[in-house]
C-alpha cells in the first residue's frame, strides 16, 4: 500500500511524453490546424515548429509499418508526404504500395478559416485496400490527406507537393478493439489488423 505522499511524489516525478508534454496531453491538431501551422509552414518556410513529424514515402509504407515509422502518436500518426504523380506529365496521384492501395472515399472537403472564412485547403478521406483493383479487400486503415488550396494553395507550378496525413487503425466491433489492445500490450505488430 502506497501512501499519498508516495503516489503524488511519483506522478510528480513526472514522465515527459515524446513532444516534451506533461502525461495527459496530447496532439490532436484541427484540420485547420494542420493546413495553416503545420502543412504551410512546412511548403513555404521548409520548416515546421514545436511538433516533430516525419517525412513518409507512402508508397513505400504499407500503413501497418507506419506507427513504428511516426515520431510521436498512439492511436492516429501523423506524416508529411510529397504527392508521388501518377503518370510524368499528368496530374492523377500514385496511391498504391506492395501490398496494396489507398481509394479515396467520398469527395473531397474543403477546410476554411475559423477567422475569415478563407479556404485554406482541402481533406481527402482514404481508405487502405489489400491486393489490386478492382478485387482489392478493404481493411479498416483510414487516411486523412491535407493538401493546400484556396489562399494558401502553391503559387508556382511545382510538380511537387506536400501533404499531410492523419492515419489510424479504425476500430470495429469490441472483440476487434480488445484483440488490438491485446496485441499492443504484447508487442506484435499491426500487420494482421484489416
Amino acid at each position: 500500500m502506497f501512501t499519498m505522499e508516495e503516489v503524488l511524489s511519483e506522478l510528480s516525478g513526472g514522465d515527459i511524453n515524446e513532444q516534451g508534454l506533461p502525461p495527459g496531453f496530447r496532439f490532436h491538431p484541427t484540420d485547420e490546424e494542420l493546413i495553416t501551422f503545420y502543412l504551410a509552414s512546412k511548403v513555404f518556410h521548409g520548416t515546421f515548429c514545436g511538433i516533430d513529424i516525419a517525412e513518409v514515402d507512402l508508397n513505400r509504407c504499407e500503413p501497418w509499418e507506419l506507427p513504428e515509422a511516426a515520431k510521436m502518436g498512439e492511436r492516429e500518426w501523423y506524416f508529411f508526404s510529397l504527392r508521388d504523380r501518377k503518370y510524368p506529365t499528368g496530374l492523377r496521384t500514385n496511391r498504391a504500395t506492395s501490398a496494396g492501395y489507398w481509394k479515396a472515399t467520398g469527395k473531397d472537403r474543403e477546410v476554411y478559416s475559423a477567422c475569415n472564412g478563407a479556404l485554406l485547403g482541402m481533406k481527402k478521406t482514404l481508405v487502405f485496400y489489400r491486393g489490386r483493383a478492382p478485387k482489392g479487400i478493404k481493411t479498416r486503415w483510414v487516411m486523412h490527406e491535407y493538401r493546400l488550396d484556396g489562399d494558401f494553395s502553391y503559387r508556382h507550378s511545382s510538380r511537387e507537393e506536400w501533404v499531410i496525413c492523419r492515419i489510424f487503425h479504425k476500430l470495429g466491433d469490441k472483440k476487434n478493439s480488445l484483440l488490438l489492445q491485446t496485441q499492443e500490450e504484447y508487442g506484435h505488430g499491426h500487420e494482421n489488423l484489416e
